[in-house]
């Protein structure tokens, strides 16, 4: 057993960022799968490790748990420095935050599978309907992403350079999930680009959702 447990869910952007991360510093871990569709993230025995229910988790070796997967992220950053997940200079890591960001903060609260559910359960929202809903907030935050990456020089074959880092994870986590909105990305060739250019990386490409031991 790895001494360092990621609990997980295949299909969840958020463990599959840290999935990349973990890849990506080296570091081995066990797996353990929650079903969230199935509330695996809601039994007592979950909870117990992180009281908010939600994947990913992090049990670190000391036994401390970390949840939150750009917490997650940044923890790695500072304790397994190579290879850096963020710039050397203040500059250029507040421009990886600020990608990194846009997704996990303007996209992903309003587009997770219990946002999803509440609109189907509290709002009686259809499928097409719920897909709509992804799409739409998927686009008010690419639409901007794919300007600023596509015009600025500090862009490269990543985000930020020639080096893969925090905002490339996000962006690849988050293109998973809008392949299963059909989400056009005709209107994102940067984007596009960026992504394709990570998953020829092992620490990308093993990562994906359906390469995990819980994939359906």
């Amino acid at each position: 057993m790895s001494e360092i447990v990621l609990h997980n869910y295949f299909r969840s952007s958020t463990a599959y960022r840290v999935r990349i991360a973990l890849n990506l510093k080296g570091v081995g871990y066990e797996y353990v799968a929650h079903h969230l569709r199935h509330g695996g993230n809601r039994a007592p025995d979950y909870l117990a490790i992180n009281p908010q229910g939600l994947v990913p988790a992090m049990v670190w070796s000391d036994g401390t748990v970390i949840a939150q997967s750009l917490a997650i992220m940044e923890f790695l950053n500072e304790t397994v420095p190579e290879p850096p997940l963020l710039p050397a200079d203040a500059m250029g890591r507040a421009r990886v935050r600020m990608l990194s960001q846009m997704i996990a903060c303007d996209i992903h609260p309003v587009n997770n599978l219990r946002i999803l559910n509440a609109l189907r359960s509290r709002y009686g929202a259809d499928d097409t309907e719920i897909a709509d809903w992804f799409r739409h907030w998927v686009n008010e935050t690419f639409q901007p992403l794919e300007k600023i990456l596509s015009q600025s020089p500090e862009t490269g074959s990543f985000c930020h350079g020639d080096t893969p880092g925090m905002a490339d994870i996000c962006i690849v986590a988050q293109v998973a999930n809008n392949a299963r909105f059909n989400v056009d990305m005709t209107p994102y060739p940067t984007i596009c680009r960026i992504r394709d250019a990570c998953m020829q990386l092992p620490a990308f490409a093993d990562a994906a959702p359906a390469r995990q031991p819980d994939a359906e």
